[in-house]
């Protein structure tokens, strides 16, 4: 896999997106090209490579597997939220709420399943082509950003009033 090629195509799919309030964020990952879609609130350590502490975040990436299948892959992600700082919340209530309200969204994510644990609120592919990668990656990006309210609703009903959790 030429990771160069990839990460340039995921890089110019990034800059088209409307960054104000999120972080977008491209690179290569356990073998994977990814770009990741996250609010600061919405983690501990927003800029930890990869996300593997207390944080929710939007993934779409491919490696040699998914190039082979001719698939890009994408998911969200919902790690330790027990942790996350300014909330009360547990991982299965909240990936249950979160599910809850996807439900009427769900037709509209290519392959997508729920059928998942706690910690992967949503995971589906798309069949790609190369011609069109920058293209599909762009769609999947702002579909998420279409849907990324329904994360700030959810934890509105979980956050601390004049706490702080360490």
């Amino acid at each position: 896999m030429d990771f160069n090629y990839y990460l340039e195509k995921f890089k110019k799919a990034a800059d088209q997106l409307d960054s104000k309030e999120i972080e977008i964020e491209t690179g290569i990952w356990l073998d994977s090209v990814v770009l990741r879609i996250q609010k600061a609130n919405w983690a501990n350590d927003p800029n930890k490579k990869p996300q593997t502490h207390s944080s929710i975040f939007f993934s779409i990436w491919l490696n040699d597997k998914t190039l082979k299948d001719n698939k890009i892959l994408y998911n969200i992600h919902a790690l330790k939220l027990r942790k996350l700082n300014g909330y009360s919340i547990t991982s299965r209530e909240f990936a249950a709420a979160f599910r809850d309200k996807f439900k009427k969204l769900g037709p509209h994510w290519p392959n997508v399943s729920v059928d998942y644990g706690p910690q992967t609120l949503m995971q589906g592919w798309k069949k790609i082509d190369s011609e069109h990668l920058q293209q599909d990656i762009l769609e999947l990006a702002n579909k998420f950003l279409e849907l990324e309210y329904l994360i700030d609703d959810l934890l509105g009903n979980y956050k601390l009033i004049n706490t702080k959790r360490k």
